[in-house]
């Protein structure tokens, strides 16, 4: 594994030509240990020429130069936002499905919400969207289950995720068009709740299990999906994004990722993941994307080479496989999605291909299960410098922090869990000894580790800079309470690394991208204010960012400074959502 160190320079300037951008009178933090700060950054052709001051970069400035006085306003390289799905929050309301639209639906709202969908859409098929939660019927006294469906809408087929996108709520009708009874046998990578005395199935069907339906309905539809990741990218560099994995995806959206990349609007890095299982919806042609199709889809900005997994569940429904049982149970771990032979099988595989493997462990027996394939992967196929990650890592063994710099293993962190909420609350049920160990981001850093970002929208909110402040306070920004949540905070410094060049590791990027240095890719970003003097608490979260740049290219640009040039923003306006 290459170090940080490998990729830092001091040096002020690269004798590549004068420059085609020049921005001057900058607060620029570098992520640079060796060159920390510099007033000044000339770029060209896409790459950084020189960092520094403005007298020892003036040479480089020609009158073909674009100059940008930034009257002492902060610069930093652009973040990674490292598991997200504009998919999957965009394109069901764009398709036209239902949307409750509310962030913690009461029983009451989720009702009035079908009902009104319904009303008004008549020639539907299905009442099809997003989202319950099930923390929020059980504090209500509810069981959501079919005959809760049932008692309102039994003529017409209903299926509703959770927020966590963990399991999903079905009524009769849809177990009846999907053929799903009690003689039907729980698929590999997931399970259908039923009935403890009748076997019949309650109408809650659990990770891969809920693809039964999606099998039986039609695909979403592509300019839905094409303009869920155009909105995605335009959101995401509003808000300073220039790397990010999309995961879970299939033919369909890697056809409708493409098409928005062909359109010269792929304003990110983007890793697309292929799901390894029916998880969340059907992959016809998985194996055909394995063998060597993902290719196809391969550009400068659109990547395809990884794969997504699903080791286990959530904690909501208790799913997430743990070391030891569940608290109140005597052998009940949670769901393990894969046999460990199959997991160990596979991960050796996917690595001898140099295919990354996501692989989503909510739970501290599946992350341990991981690791141990990624240990065998590495005995059998030596140190290839294919960077797995862990995803979500809500719960991690001790013992295990330091095997994410051993293995060269990202250990990827979701913000919904890191913060005190009704949400993260609901996870609590994890027990005693292991709360205390949730979402611990400064054991994974302190160890050595490559730790990242994830918003895992829709499940959190899309905008990084929540996360970003979270991590640093362990508080909730959106509110005004000041409880804790378990863990240690980082540093600012700590984590901007985390939001930048880290992010760029987990993409294979740290050579080219991820900090300000001579020869890198220029991506950065324009702060309205600067982190460094400002009260991080209450504040980090509101963050307007007002430029962003790709590989030089303007992405970003709220108040118009690259208007008239040859180099207007891509996105001048966020989307609504």
């Amino acid at each position: 594994m290459k170090s940080m160190q490998d990729f830092e320079s001091s040096n002020c300037t690269l004798t590549a030509g004068k420059a085609d951008l020049f921005l001057k009178n900058g607060r620029i933090y570098t992520v640079n240990s060796m060159q920390p700060w510099a007033d000044c950054v000339a770029i060209r052709n896409g790459r950084f020429i020189g960092v520094g001051s403005f007298e020892k970069l003036c040479e480089l400035i020609t009158s073909n130069t674009h100059i940008i006085d930034l009257h002492g306003q902060f610069v930093m390289p652009g973040i990674y936002d490292m598991h997200t799905h504009p998919d999957l929050a965009l394109a069901p309301s764009y398709a036209g499905y239902l949307d409750i639209g509310c962030e913690d639906p009461s029983p009451d709202n989720v009702k009035d919400a079908i009902l009104n969908y319904s009303k008004k859409n008549t020639e539907t098929p299905w009442v099809y969207g997003q989202s319950f939660v099930r923390y929020t019927f059980k504090k209500e006294g509810l069981v959501p289950d079919r005959y809760w469906l049932d008692s309102f809408i039994s003529d017409r087929p209903v299926a509703i995720h959770d927020r966590s996108w963990g399991c999903m709520l079905v009524n009769s009708k849809a177990l009846e068009l999907a053929g799903i009874t009690s003689k039907t046998k729980d698929p590999g990578n997931g399970y259908i709740e039923r009935d403890p005395l009748s076997g019949e199935p309650t109408g809650i069907l659990v990770d891969g299990a809920y693809s039964l339906i999606y099998h039986v309905m039609p695909p979403t539809p592509a300019p839905a999906l094409e303009r869920a990741y155009r909105d995605g990218l335009n959101y995401q560099a509003s808000r300073g994004v220039v790397g990010t994995k999309y995961l879970h995806v299939c033919e369909y959206r890697l056809n409708a990722l493409k098409a928005v990349d062909d359109e010269g609007q792929m304003t990110a890095r983007v890793e697309a993941a292929i799901s390894w299982q029916d998880d969340i919806f059907p992959v016809k042609r998985r194996w055909e994307l394995l063998a060597g199709e993902r290719h196809y889809y391969r550009s400068n900005r659109l990547n395809a080479n990884a794969v997504k997994f699903h080791f286990d569940g959530t904690h909501e429904s208790r799913s997430s496989y743990l070391s030891t049982s569940w608290p109140g149970e005597s052998k009940w771990r949670g769901g393990l999605n894969l046999t460990p032979e199959h997991i160990t099988d596979m991960v050796v595989d996917m690595d001898r291909k140099g295919i990354r493997v996501i692989a989503h462990c909510t739970g501290d027996g599946a992350s341990d299960i991981f690791l141990d394939a990624v240990a065998e992967a590495r005995r059998k196929n030596g140190n290839n410098d294919v960077r797995h990650q862990c995803a979500h890592s809500t719960n991690l063994l001790d013992e295990n922090l330091p095997r994410f710099e051993n293995l060269n293993v990202t250990a990827e962190f979701s913000p919904v869990g890191w913060y005190p909420s009704a949400f993260a609350t609901a996870r609590q049920n994890v027990g005693e000894e292991r709360w205390p160990r949730m979402y611990n981001f400064k054991g994974v850093l302190d160890a050595g580790g490559i730790a990242v970002m994830g918003t895992d929208w829709p499940v959190s909110h899309i905008n990084p800079w929540v996360g970003f402040e979270a991590m640093i306070t362990r508080q909730n920004p959106i509110t005004d309470s000041v409880e804790n949540f378990p863990g240690q905070p980082v540093s600012l410094e700590e984590a901007i690394q985390v939001m930048t060049l880290n992010g760029a590791c987990a993409m294979d990027l740290e050579d080219q991208a991820g900090s300000i240095v001579l020869g890198k890719s220029a991506d950065f970003i324009v702060l309205e204010n600067n982190p460094f003097e400002m009260d991080v608490r209450g504040s980090l979260h509101k963050m307007n960012v007002e430029m962003t740049f790709v590989e030089g290219q303007c992405a970003w640009d709220v108040l118009g400074r690259m208007d008239g040039t040859d180099n207007e923003a891509v996105w001048k306006e966020r989307p609504n959502f």
